[in-house]
């Protein structure tokens, strides 16, 4: 084993204590998002520095102003929020107070109901987070997944009875998609000339509305994804919504062209 003294041996210390602490990272993105910090920040786009004591009285009819600095501070430092210190003239105490940073907009509610905040629950639900520690059981025995292990069942079957997970696996899907897809509609031209457009996985089929609203040319969409996903899906003129399942997904998407 190296020296223990060395500088290299301290710093690789200090990052594995880093990585055993990672979770509260998450954890912290979740604890806002529930919270409904960022909306509460933005009021509209003004993004005005608001202390953790004036963002709750937005949230919440009361709380501990305490603990919600603790967790706007620790994701300051990994580029959420960005922290302003203040005096206060009254009484020459700095005051800390939060606004959003382009990463903290994401998670900003639109004008269509969506954001990244969906996505951030769903990734960090109870069913899902039971599995994670089972992870080195995929390892031991690679016939069952831990997500199965844990809940018993597969993840898009469990899903497909719980109404409230699908649903945000629908939001956390559009919240992602919608914005990425604007971005491609502004400059790539590719669906010039295209009748038919097939999207595999599409969800409830968001992408395809937008392109067929932009391109008038595509005169039919089909939207492949799994049937209790497709079942959500809402009625999009020009967009026929087809449940397969994971099997079938790509080899109907390819006869369907």
């Amino acid at each position: 084993m190296e020296d223990e003294t060395l500088e290299s041996r301290n710093q690789a210390r200090l990052a594995i204590l880093e990585l055993t602490n990672m979770i509260s990272v998450p954890m912290c993105l979740h604890a806002i998002v529930r919270l409904n910090v960022p909306d509460a920040i933005w009021q509209g786009g003004s993004n005005a520095p608001l202390s953790a004591s004036q963002i709750l009285t937005r949230v919440l009819p009361s709380g501990d102003p305490h603990n919600l600095q603790r967790i706007l501070r620790l994701l300051t430092t990994y580029g959420v929020f960005a922290e302003h210190l203040l005096t206060d003239p009254s009484s020459d105490q700095v005051l800390r107070k939060y606004s959003l940073t382009d990463i903290g907009k994401t998670l900003v509610t639109d004008a269509d109901g969506l954001s990244y905040g969906a996505y951030v629950l769903q990734h960090y639900q109870e069913e899902l987070m039971t599995a994670w520690p089972l992870v080195h059981e995929a390892v031991v025995d690679s016939t069952t997944e831990p997500f199965v292990k844990a809940n018993g069942e597969p993840a898009y079957s469990y899903y497909g009875k719980k109404p409230e997970m699908n649903d945000l696996m629908q939001r956390a899907m559009s919240g992602v998609s919608v914005p990425f897809m604007k971005a491609i509609l502004n400059g790539y031209s590719g669906f010039d000339g295209v009748q038919r457009l097939v999207d595999v996985g599409g969800s409830a089929g968001d992408c395809l509305r937008m392109i067929l609203q932009k391109h008038t040319n595509i005169k039919e969409g089909i939207n492949f994804d799994l049937p209790e996903v497709v079942a959500k899906a809402p009625d999009i003129p020009g967009v026929t919504h087809v449940g397969v399942t994971c099997s079938n997904l790509f080899l109907m998407a390819m006869l369907s062209l």
